[in-house]
């Protein structure tokens, strides 16, 4: 890097390389405005890519504690779509490597659209394995939500092609399982394994229901996911229910 360089020639320099303290002693003593700009802009990008390393790492600590005890091959598991009045119930299972690393990982629910997709495809590739459950409509009338939900999981569970150690488990008991679990209240923001899993499960389930769009498009199911919002509840009423409707939800609207 040379003094004489323009503002844009430093921005390829420093992009191709990497922030650090050399760089930035370095550039403190051009004066231009554009430069100190610059320094202001990096050292922000890089104070947020070190509360993302912490996040990420404070999220690993139960995977990590069970990679020490020996547990090599660890599930998270979770579950979307619990509540809307359309659409199956989908539960993921994820296994990750010990070097898995995925800075902004974080739940479901607290993503845009695009990184979930983004980081859909990221996990896949990368995992040491996934698996997914779905549990239809007419199974979920017949069973209950919770039971539905749980079975879900467990379809999941058993047909990860991994020998598996142990299960991080978001908020769920699953009983008689043949390996050691724990459940984990809002495990989904505090353990990457089950973060993993409800992006799985979430992008799976939005893709399900942008297909039963396309088969039901009074119903808007691409931009409410089956939940009884105004809309959906005025469409019922209008329409009546389809096959995908939960008709054990809708006691009170029809």
């Amino acid at each position: 890097m040379d003094s004489s360089w323009t503002i844009n020639q430093i921005k390829q320099y420093i992009d191709s390389n990497e922030w650090n303290e050399e760089i930035k002693t370095f550039l403190q003593k051009d004066k231009r405005k554009g430069v100190q700009k610059l320094i202001q802009n990096y050292e922000k990008q890089a104070q947020l890519k070190l509360q993302l390393k912490q996040h990420f790492l404070t999220m690993s600590r139960f995977e990590r504690m069970q990679w020490l005890k020996g547990n090599k091959f660890v599930a998270g598991v979770d579950e979307v779509g619990r509540g809307p009045l359309a659409g199956p119930v989908v539960a993921a299972a994820v296994v990750l490597p010990a070097d898995f690393c995925l800075l902004g990982l974080d739940d479901s629910k607290k993503l845009s659209k695009s990184t979930r997709e983004a980081y859909y495809d990221y996990i896949i590739e990368n995992a040491l394995a996934y698996k997914v459950g779905i549990i239809e409509p007419a199974e979920i009338d017949q069973l209950n939500i919770y039971q539905a939900t749980k079975k879900a999981m467990r379809f999941a569970l058993d047909n990860i092609p991994l020998k598996l150690d142990h299960v991080l488990i978001d908020a769920v008991e699953l009983e008689g399982l043949p390996y050691t679990s724990e459940s984990i209240i809002k495990g989904d923001q505090k353990s990457i394994s089950i973060a993993a899993a409800s992006i799985i499960a979430k992008v799976t389930r939005d893709r399900m229901m942008a297909e039963y769009h396309r088969k039901y498009p009074q119903f808007q199911f691409e931009k409410n996911s089956g939940y009884g919002t105004k809309d959906h509840i005025s469409a019922i009423n209008q329409y009546g229910i389809t096959n995908i409707h939960r008709r054990s939800f809708l006691k009170n609207i029809i």
